[in-house]
């Protein structure tokens, strides 16, 4: 008898076979002139008129072969189907990490869209954001987000004062030009926030995203190891519908 992952195994390979020969079979269906022979054969009026050679078409489908054939493919496919959707009805295992059991006797079907889902946490999990690690971040409980300390920093702005470049004289007036300088106005305080998770986080959560996604393949694993029942439910069936 065999394993149901053995069955698991063959399936997609007979699925794929069994579906590309029916196609072939039915376009066949859609084509009636392949059905259709005859044989013509020529008898002249008298003695003295001509011989004329026979003409024949072959018949190339048998719809009943067709039908037999039909039946054989389906039958293959009904078979495997059923021995691994009947073992799956008793194919369970234990979901467990580190002999931790966090879920028990889960069926085949449920692990199949557990690690589905698992996988696609993961994908969602990594795709978070993470706080830049160049700054320093501390948990703001008030808000609930992460906060950086705060930093000062100082805005000028541009005022014009006189130089003086020659003083006044006896002989000559005071010269002066105007220029120009950046004189500090006021400071900015500046507290960054965020509401992104820490690095050392995002690491841990893929860590156990990760555990228990091989804790899921591992029980799949370990339930698609049950023996898998020979199912004959094709056979029946079309000795039913082709009879």
């Amino acid at each position: 008898m065999p394993k149901l992952n053995q069955i698991v195994a063959v399936e997609k390979g007979v699925k794929s076979r069994v579906y590309g020969d029916i196609t072939e079979l039915h376009k066949t269906s859609q084509k009636p002139d392949l059905y259709v022979g005859f044989v013509k054969t020529y008898e002249k009026r008298d003695e003295e008129g001509e011989d004329l050679p026979q003409e024949r078409k072959k018949v190339q489908q048998n719809a009943e072969d067709v039908l037999k054939r039909t039946s054989e493919l389906l039958t293959e496919l009904f078979d495997v189907t059923a021995a691994k959707d009947f073992a799956n009805c008793d194919a369970r295992a234990d979901v467990a990490i580190n002999g931790q059991v966090l879920l028990r006797d889960v069926p085949v079907p449920f692990l199949l869209f557990l690690e589905k889902q698992i996988t696609d946490i993961r994908t969602f999990v990594d795709k978070l954001p993470t706080l830049d690690e160049s700054e320093d971040w501390t948990a703001d409980p008030n808000s609930g987000l992460f906060k950086t300390p705060e930093t000062k920093t100082h805005r000028t702005k541009k005022v014009q004062r006189p130089l003086v470049l020659y003083p006044h004289s006896t002989e000559h007036p005071a010269q002066t030009q105007l220029v120009t300088e950046d004189v500090i106005a006021g400071y900015w305080c500046t507290v960054k926030h965020s509401g992104a998770i820490p690095v050392p986080r995002k690491q841990a959560l893929l860590t156990r995203i990760e555990a228990l996604l091989h804790a899921v393949k591992f029980a799949r694993e370990q339930a698609n190891s049950v023996d898998a029942p020979n199912k004959e439910i094709g056979r029946t069936l079309f000795e039913y519908l082709f009879a």
